[in-house]
C-alpha cells in the first residue's frame, strides 16, 4: 500500500483526510477485490489483544474503584491504534517507549501482563523490564519520555544496528518542549525513530482546538525535515499499514516519521478525571459507533472467521489470562522498606549504603533507671 505523506505546504487550505482502508462497516476502502495489509490469521490475533486490553480495562477500572490501584489510563477507544502500530515491529530487534495508555503494545512487545499490574499496584518490581524486552519504562511526566526515545533511537543507529524506536504519546504532548526539541534532534540525525502521536481529541479536559491551529498535528513534521502521515487511528489496517511503511523508511535510513492517529478515548483521561463536565453525550455517542474492535470483528464476520462462539472462547481466555496474571502478581513478595535502596542504582552510592546501614541499625534508646 502507498501511504500518503504530508512533506510539503501549505498547512492551510482543505482539510487533511486520514488513510483509511477498513470503513466503519468492516468492509474495505477499496471493495472486495482490495487485498488487506494483514491476512485473517493476524487480524485475529490482533483482534484478541485489543480485546484482551478493553477487558483490563474494566478491571483495572474495578480495582482503582475499590483503592486496590493506583490512578490508571484505559485504553477504551484506542485499541486499533495502539495495537496497529505495536503489530508493525520486530520484538526482537525494535523498542518501543511507552507513555502510560499501551496495554496491548507492551503485552505483544514481551511485557508480562503481571509486571504491568504490579505497577499500577505500587509495587517496585512493576518498574523492572525483564531482560531482553525492548522497552523503556512507563512514562507519566508528559513528553519527558521523547528525548530519550530520540536519543535510543540514535545511539542503535551509531552501533550500526538494524533496529528502530516507536515513541508513543497525546495530542497534548506535542505542546511540551521535549516534543519539539526531541523531533528537531530527531531530523538533524535522522534517528530511526517514530513519532506516533494518537490525538484522542482531548489532553485531560484540553481540547485539540486549543492545541494548534494547523490542520493537523502531522503538518509539524516537514519543519523539522521529514515526513508527516495522517490516519484512521479506530482503524487497524490504516494504523498497521501506516507504521509498517515508517519502520522499513527508518531501518533503511530515512530517518523519522510523525504519524497523527486520529481516535478518541471512549472515556476519562484516567480514573481521577471526570469527562461528563466537558464531553458532549452526542459527541461521544459518534464515537461509539466508530468502535475499533467493533469494525475488526463485522470485518472478521463477513470472512467468516468470527461468530458467537468463537467470541466467546475468546471472551474465557481473555478472562482465564487476566485472572492467571493477577494470581501470579499476587504470589509476588510484598516490598520492603529497603527496596527504596535496592531499586534506584544498579550499583549503591555511598550515601545510599550509608542510610541502608542506619536504617538496618537496630533502634537504641536511653537506658532505664
Amino acid at each position: 500500500m502507498s501511504t500518503p505523506v504530508i512533506s510539503q505546504f501549505p498547512y492551510r487550505g482543505d482539510p487533511v483526510a486520514p488513510v483509511r482502508l477498513l470503513e466503519v462497516d468492516g468492509t474495505l476502502t477499496g471493495g472486495g477485490g482490495s487485498v488487506p495489509p494483514m491476512d485473517d490469521e493476524q487480524m485475529l490475533s490482533a483482534l484478541w489483544l485489543m480485546m484482551l486490553s478493553r477487558a483490563f480495562d474494566d478491571k483495572g477500572t474495578s480495582l482503582q474503584r475499590q483503592g486496590r490501584f493506583g490512578t490508571f489510563s484505559a485504553v477504551r477507544g484506542q485499541e486499533a491504534s495502539v495495537v496497529g502500530s505495536a503489530l508493525a515491529l520486530d520484538p526482537a530487534r525494535d523498542w518501543i517507549v511507552p507513555q502510560y495508555r499501551e496495554l496491548p503494545a507492551l503485552v505483544n512487545h514481551g511485557l508480562p501482563l503481571e509486571s504491568f499490574i504490579l505497577y499500577f499496584s505500587g509495587h517496585p518490581a512493576g518498574g523492572y523490564i525483564p531482560e531482553g524486552v525492548r522497552l523503556l519504562p512507563i512514562q507519566i511526566s508528559i513528553a519527558a519520555q521523547l528525548p530519550h526515545a530520540v536519543g535510543l533511537a540514535w545511539g542503535l543507529r551509531l552501533q550500526g544496528l538494524d533496529a528502530v524506536v516507536l515513541v508513543y504519546f497525546g495530542d497534548g504532548a506535542s505542546s511540551e518542549g521535549d516534543f519539539h526539541e526531541a523531533c528537531n534532534l530527531a531530523g538533524v540525525v535522522k534517528a530511526p525513530v517514530i513519532f506516533f502521536l494518537q490525538n484522542n481529541g482531548w489532553a485531560i479536559s484540553t481540547p485539540r482546538s486549543r492545541q494548534t491551529a494547523a490542520r493537523t498535528f502531522a503538518e509539524r513534521a516537514p519543519g523539522y525535515g521529514f515526513d508527516g502521515v495522517v490516519v484512521d487511528g479506530n482503524d487497524l489496517l490504516a494504523v498497521y499499514a501506516a507504521t509498517r511503511a515508517a519502520v522499513e523508511r527508518a531501518r533503511a535510513g530515512g530517518g523519522p516519521t510523525l504519524i497523527e492517529s486520529q481516535t478518541y478515548r471512549l472515556g476519562a483521561h484516567n480514573t481521577a478525571d471526570d469527562p461528563t463536565r466537558y464531553v458532549a453525550e452526542e459527541v461521544l455517542d459518534s464515537w461509539r459507533d466508530r468502535d475499533p474492535i467493533l469494525r475488526v470483528q463485522r470485518y472478521l464476520a463477513a470472512c467468516g472467521r468470527w461468530n458467537e462462539s468463537i467470541a466467546a472462547k475468546a471472551q474465557e481466555e481473555i478472562s482465564q489470562t487476566i485472572d492467571a496474571a493477577f494470581a501470579a502478581a499476587r504470589a509476588v513478595a510484598p516490598p520492603t522498606a529497603e527496596d527504596l535502596f535496592l531499586h534506584t542504582y544498579a550499583e549503591l552510592t555511598e550515601r545510599q549504603a550509608r542510610q541502608l546501614r542506619e536504617y538496618e541499625m537496630p533502634a537504641t534508646g536511653p537506658a532505664n533507671g
